[in-house]
């Protein structure tokens, strides 16, 4: 895990007090609201309809046990007793006060953590594989590129007012697990044949108003010009970028405006220029990195577990829970666990104080002292022993994070929606409520087999609708909330953008709608195909005709 040094440490308790400041004179009417909204954006502070939000920053999505434990103290000294783990891998509080927000970021501060650069037009946190690192089939720890660009897009001078927020994502598995392509730059770490490391990079891709599956723009760029590459990306961006309409402000409009070919052209022709300057990326930096996540103490293990194998023949519950939320890692005799935030009739993505307390001492215990926040607003403990996973599900049971869902349908991402944001058009908890309660039953879920569905409370897509196999986007229709269909979204390798069945739903017929469209599905698939592939072999029209039909 990467550790701050020096500088970092002094910069982030700079910006603290530079922001205690900001807020007293807020607080004391010397600067006016329109004054304060872009030095409290830069602080990750945004004001939604009924209180303040806070984003805090998670690199990568990994955490230690003492920063989840400040997590947990966080929630509990200045919220309400809880935070919401969102799709870009950070943590948001609902409910901090303006007055506690300087003290809550000196806390986070204290523990290497943050909430700098999590709104504004400036270059996000940036996003990787919740597994990197373990995954069997990750060719190296894509957070090492992470952690690179992070450390070069932090404060960068020239791009710190982009034209539009501007998100990237890291790679180097063969299963996509960071949706990369639906990012505004999308990087896939690959080895060459003469086994070098090199990246395909993608830009353009995104969600919200015009969604977008991101073009490749070079299918190998050499380890050390990675930041070089996308500097001329982003430099391309900021010159051309349009600053005259919020909504044709992101890049993957300026790649469809140009065109792709026009794009790389200008891309190419900037990464010419600044290739052998100082953003060349020497050997020594990327080997300083990667020492900050070289593998952890590894025990010398079975690569099979007789006492896992005992367990998973006696206890059925765990079984259930094995065959879904379980997955291979790379070194033997350990296994990757995904404790979930979706229990049915729950909030997903929210976590309690006493929870992330719970989870930080169980990651202690038995994953290393690391937990991993997901895309998917999960948890996954990197580093457990086979021989410890019986009793970890235990305390996951006890915890109520047990639910045996990743990747079945009552797996929702869901944005907090109309009863907690500004920008909202309809609810989107409730509806994930309804939706987990309606397909509660695990043999159910099972028997569905892989289906992603995805809720959005508004167009700007924080839901990621878009890229679920099912996705729902609310939408207000004189002051009362509809919700509008897509099917045929994926994030993963072949990613594509859901298409809109028809005329949305009521609150009142959204639930049954779904399950048409599932049932739709029991009756097309062959054998076990999933939603996806079902989808894509048999098209829109059946389901539309059923949907239409029923409601």
């Amino acid at each position: 895990m990467y550790r701050y040094d020096e500088f970092d440490q002094v910069v982030v308790k700079e910006r603290v007090e530079q922001f205690r400041g900001q807020v007293e004179r807020r607080l004391k009417g010397e600067l006016t609201t329109d004054e304060f909204r872009p030095l409290r954006l830069m602080n990750g502070l945004y004001a939604q309809l009924h209180a303040y939000m806070l984003r805090v920053a998670i690199p990568y999505g990994t955490l230690s046990t003492r920063q989840m434990h400040m997590l947990a103290h966080i929630a509990r000294k200045y919220d309400r007793d809880y935070g919401h783990f969102t799709t870009r891998q950070n943590i948001q509080y609902n409910w901090p006060r303006l007055v506690d927000v300087p003290d809550i970021l000196a806390d986070l501060a204290s523990v290497e953590m943050h909430a700098i650069q999590t709104s504004g037009n400036c270059i996000r946190n940036v996003t990787s594989d919740q597994y990197a690192g373990v995954a069997a089939d990750e060719i190296v720890d894509s957070r090492i590129y992470s952690e690179i660009l992070r450390q070069w897009s932090t404060f960068h001078p020239e791009f710190s007012f982009l034209p539009r927020k501007f998100k990237i994502a890291v790679t180097a598995a063969a299963d996509d697990r960071a949706a990369v392509r639906f990012h505004d730059i999308g990087v896939i770490v690959h080895k060459n044949e003469a086994g070098e490391i090199g990246f395909e990079i993608m830009a353009g891709g995104g969600m919200g108003r015009t969604p977008a599956v991101a073009p490749t723009l070079n299918k190998f760029v050499p380890e050390r010009d990675l930041l070089a590459y996308c500097e001329a990306i982003l430099r391309v961006y900021n010159l051309l970028g349009r600053r005259d309409n919020l909504f044709k402000a992101r890049i993957k409009i300026l790649v469809m405006s140009t065109g792709v070919e026009a794009f790389t052209k200008m891309v190419e022709e900037e990464f010419a220029l600044i290739k052998d300057s100082a953003l060349k990326l020497p050997e020594e930096e990327i080997a300083r990195i990667r020492a900050y996540f070289a593998p952890p103490g590894y025990e010398d293990l079975a690569p099979q577990s007789k006492a896992l194998d005992a367990h998973l023949l006696k206890d059925k519950a765990f079984a259930d829970w094995h065959s879904v939320n379980a997955a291979a890692h790379k070194q033997p005799g350990y296994v990757i666990a995904t404790a979930s935030l979706k229990p049915t009739g729950g909030v997903p993505g929210d976590c309690s104080s006493d929870q992330m307390d719970a989870i930080a001492d169980l990651a202690k215990k038995y994953s290393l002292g690391e937990v991993r926040v997901t895309h998917e607003q999960n948890l996954v403990f990197p580093y457990v022993r086979q021989d410890d996973l019986y009793a970890l599900w235990q305390q996951f049971v006890r915890l109520g994070i047990a639910t045996p869902n990743l990747d079945l349908i009552s797996d929702i991402i869901s944005c907090p929606g109309l009863d907690y944001c500004g920008l909202a058009t309809a609810r989107s908890i409730p509806v994930a409520q309804q939706l987990s309660e309606r397909f509660a039953d695990l043999k159910r879920q099972k028997d569905i087999g892989e289906l992603r569905l995805n809720i959005s409370g508004c167009i700007n897509a924080c839901g990621h609708h878009h890229a679920g196999n099912i996705g729902i986007l609310g939408v207000d229709k004189a002051n009362q909330e509809f919700y509008q269909v897509t099917l045929g979204g994926h994030d993963g390798a072949d990613a594509s953008i859901g298409e809109i069945v028809g005329p949305s739903f009521p609150s009142d017929k959204i639930i049954d709608a779904v399950e048409t469209v599932v049932d739709v599905y029991m009756a097309q698939r062959q054998g076990k195909e999933r939603f996806i592939d079902t989808y894509r072999r048999v098209g829109m029209k059946p389901f539309k005709e059923k949907l239409y039909a029923a409601h």
